[in-house]
């Protein structure tokens, strides 16, 4: 398994070990052990799946409180993933960074918490997986502007299908500094 920083160091893309012969491939998707060797000691306590149609833009969602480190990955199809820095006091604070991911090149994505995530749909169909390190709070649901002009993330496609839900989020500069998550200082993974 390879792990690398991304431009905000602590969202790390993670190339797991994939054995292929004639009959296809096997990989492990996830081990404690492996991952806390590599920087991701994170302990997850819920996995989720989604499944969107061509052109589908999640996000941008976090929790705060009760924030949520995630481990990402596509399981079938193709979407560009994104990952924010809203942590106030944080030297990335507002920055982003996006990775494509693939059913077929097996990549992940770890963003700890403080960090919003969003993805698009630039397959046909695709099959979202992420593990959490929070359970689902509705009540510490926060989201930022997918379409923020001040974050200006460079989305694959130009005019996406979104919930109303996401279409109402506001900007990062309207939601109250307050109501977003503090940067504590941390290496790689999010590790202290």
């Amino acid at each position: 398994m390879r792990v690398t920083a991304l431009r905000l160091p602590e969202v790390l893309l993670i190339e797991p070990r994939v054995v292929s012969d004639r009959r296809g491939f096997f990989l492990e998707t996830y081990s404690r052990q492996r991952y806390a060797e590599a920087g991701v000691g994170a302990e997850f306590v819920q996995d989720n799946l989604s499944r969107s149609v061509r052109g589908t833009l999640r996000g941008l969602h976090l929790q705060q409180p009760h924030g949520q480190g995630k481990l990402v990955s596509v399981v079938d199809g193709e979407v560009f993933d994104v990952a924010v820095d809203v942590r106030v006091g944080s030297p990335t604070f507002g920055q982003w960074v996006g990775q494509r991911l693939t059913g077929e090149d097996h990549l992940q994505l770890f963003l700890p918490a403080g960090f919003a995530h969003g993805f698009c749909t630039t397959s046909e169909t695709a099959l979202f997986h992420y593990k959490c390190t929070d359970y689902y709070d509705p009540e510490a649901e926060l989201g930022v502007a997918w379409d923020d002009p001040d974050l200006a993330i460079a989305w694959p496609l130009p005019d996406p299908i979104t919930s109303e839900k996401d279409r109402a989020l506001p900007r990062l500069g309207d939601v109250p500094s307050d109501r977003l998550p503090r940067y504590e200082a941390r290496g790689p993974g999010g590790l202290p």
